[in-house]
C-alpha cells in the first residue's frame, strides 16, 4: 500500500489549476442563444398591427377598443423593463426568461378562445405585456454585462438588432396567415414560437461565466458569481425619484415618449390598417414594415458612430425633425400598390426608427453618471407609455374621423416639439442622482 506523505497531502488539498479559456469562448455561445431567443420571442412584436382589421370584422369591436388592448401591452412592456434586471439579479436569467416566454405563449394562445374585448385586454394586453417587458432590453444588457468585457458595444448592437431580425422573419409569415388562414393560426404561431425557445434557454443558457468556470470574455481575471441582490428594485425606484427632481430627466423622458408614440405606437400598430384603408394588401404593408426592421439596424449602428463624434442633443434634434417631416408626407404616399416614393419613405423612416437610442443613452450618461443605466430604464418606460397612448388614440381617431390622416399630422407636430425639446437640454457635467 502506498503511504501518503505530507507532500502528497499538500498536493491533494491544493486547488486545481483553472483551465485556460477555450479558443471559442462560451460567451459567444451564450450570445448566440440569446440572439435566437430574442428572435423567437419577436413574433409577438409583429402581430398587433395585423390584428386590428380581422378583430374589427369578426367581433365588431371598435379600433379604439383594440388599440386600448395594444396600449396596455406597450405600457406594461415599458413599466416592467426597469425591474427586469432586478428580477434577473434576484432569480437568474434562465428562470426569468423561461417564465417570461411561457407567459407570452399563454397570453397569445388564450386569445384563440376569447369572446369579449376585456379578454383581449387581459390576454394580449396584460399577460403578453408583462412577459415581453421581462424580456426587454434588460435581457440583452444583462447578458452583455455579465459575459463580456471586450466587444460589449458590438454584442449589444447585435442583440438589439435581433428584435428587428425577428420582425423581418415573422411579419411576412404572420401577415400571410392572417390574410389566408385567419388571425387565430397567426396567434397560435406566436405562442408556439415563444414556447419553442424555452428548452434552448433552460438547457443552453447560463446565468454567469462562473457557472462554467470561465472568466468573462476579454478579461484575464476570474469573476465570482455575485449573490442574489434583493434590493435592486428598491434602488430603481430611489433613482427614479432622485432623477425626477432634475430638468434633463423630464426632457429626455418627454422626447423619448414622442419617439415611442411615433414608432411602436404609430407605425407598428397602425401602418398596416392605414395602408389597407387605401387598398394595399395586408401582406404588402407588412412586408414594408419588415423592410423598416432591416434599415433600423443600419440606422442604429450609424447613429452610434455619429454619437461618438457629434453633440448628442443636436443629433436628437435632427432625427426628430426629419421624422416629423417624413410623417407629414405619408398621407400623400399611401396607395393601393407600392411605388418608389413609398419605398423611399420606408428606407428613410427605417434609418431613423431607433437612431434616437444612442444619443439618448449618451445624454443619460452625461447627466447621471453611474445611475445612467437605471435612468435610461425609466426613460425607456416613458417611450412605451407614449407608444401606448398613440396606440389607443390612433384607433379612436380612425373611428371618429374615418381615416388616419389626422394621426399622421399630429405625430409630425409632436416630432417637431421633440426636436425643440432636445435643443433645450443643456450640456452639463456628470450629476450623480443617488
Amino acid at each position: 500500500m502506498t503511504q501518503t506523505t505530507p507532500e502528497h497531502v499538500g498536493r491533494a488539498e491544493a486547488p486545481a489549476a483553472r483551465p485556460r479559456p477555450p479558443r471559442f469562448h462560451r460567451a459567444w455561445f451564450v450570445a448566440a442563444v440569446t440572439f435566437v431567443t430574442i428572435i423567437g420571442a419577436a413574433a409577438f412584436m409583429s402581430l398587433p398591427g395585423l390584428l386590428i382589421e380581422p378583430l374589427h370584422r369578426e367581433f365588431d369591436w371598435s379600433r379604439g377598443t383594440i388599440g386600448f388592448a395594444v396600449s396596455v401591452n406597450l405600457a406594461l412592456y415599458g413599466l416592467t423593463a426597469p425591474f427586469a434586471a432586478a428580477l434577473m439579479d434576484r432569480f437568474g436569467i434562465r428562470r426569468v426568461v423561461a417564465v417570461a416566454l411561457s407567459v407570452i405563449a399563454a397570453g397569445s394562445l388564450l386569445t384563440v378562445w376569447m369572446t369579449a374585448a376585456w379578454q383581449l385586454v387581459l390576454f394580449w394586453g396584460v399577460l403578453v405585456g408583462l412577459g415581453s417587458g421581462s424580456m426587454a432590453l434588460a435581457f440583452a444588457a444583462t447578458v452583455t454585462n455579465r459575459w463580456f468585457v471586450a466587444r460589449r458595444g458590438l454584442v449589444t448592437g447585435v442583440l438589439t438588432a435581433a428584435g428587428a431580425s425577428g420582425q423581418l422573419v415573422f411579419l411576412p409569415l404572420l401577415s400571410w396567415l392572417v390574410e389566408h388562414e385567419g388571425w387565430r393560426p397567426a396567434s397560435i404561431t406566436v405562442a408556439l414560437s415563444a414556447l419553442a425557445v424555452v428548452p434552448f434557454v433552460w438547457l443552453l443558457l447560463r446565468d454567469h461565466p462562473a457557472d462554467v468556470g470561465l472568466a468573462p470574455y476579454g478579461s484575464a481575471e476570474f469573476v465570482a458569481k455575485p449573490a442574489p441582490v434583493p434590493g435592486a428594485a428598491r434602488r430603481a425606484v430611489t433613482v427614479l425619484f432622485s432623477a425626477a427632481r432634475t430638468g434633463p430627466f423630464w426632457l429626455l423622458a418627454g422626447t423619448f415618449a414622442i419617439c415611442g408614440a411615433s414608432t411602436n405606437g404609430l407605425m407598428k400598430t397602425h401602418f398596416v390598417p392605414a395602408a389597407h384603408d387605401h387598398g394595399m394588401p395586408i401582406t404588402a404593408a407588412a412586408s414594408l414594415l419588415a423592410v423598416i426592421g432591416v434599415f433600423d439596424v443600419v440606422g442604429t449602428i450609424a447613429s452610434g458612430w455619429f454619437t461618438d463624434r457629434f453633440e448628442a442633443r443636436r443629433l436628437l434634434a435632427v432625427y426628430y425633425a426629419l421624422r416629423g417631416v417624413s410623417l407629414l408626407f405619408l398621407p400623400m404616399l399611401l396607395a393601393p400598390s407600392v411605388h418608389p416614393p413609398m419605398v423611399f419613405f420606408i428606407v428613410f423612416y427605417g434609418l431613423d426608427w431607433v437612431a434616437t437610442v444612442p444619443p439618448t443613452i449618451a445624454l443619460c450618461r452625461e447627466h447621471y453618471g453611474d445611475d445612467s443605466a437605471i435612468v435610461f430604464g425609466w426613460v425607456l418606460a416613458s417611450h412605451q407609455v407614449g407608444a401606448a397612448v398613440v396606440a389607443f388614440a390612433g384607433g379612436a381617431a380612425r373611428d371618429v374621423f374615418g381615416s388616419y390622416d389626422v394621426v399622421w399630422y399630429a405625430s409630425g407636430a409632436l416630432c417637431a416639439a421633440a426636436a425643440l425639446m432636445s435643443l433645450v437640454i443643456r450640456r452639463r457635467k456628470v450629476l450623480a442622482v443617488a
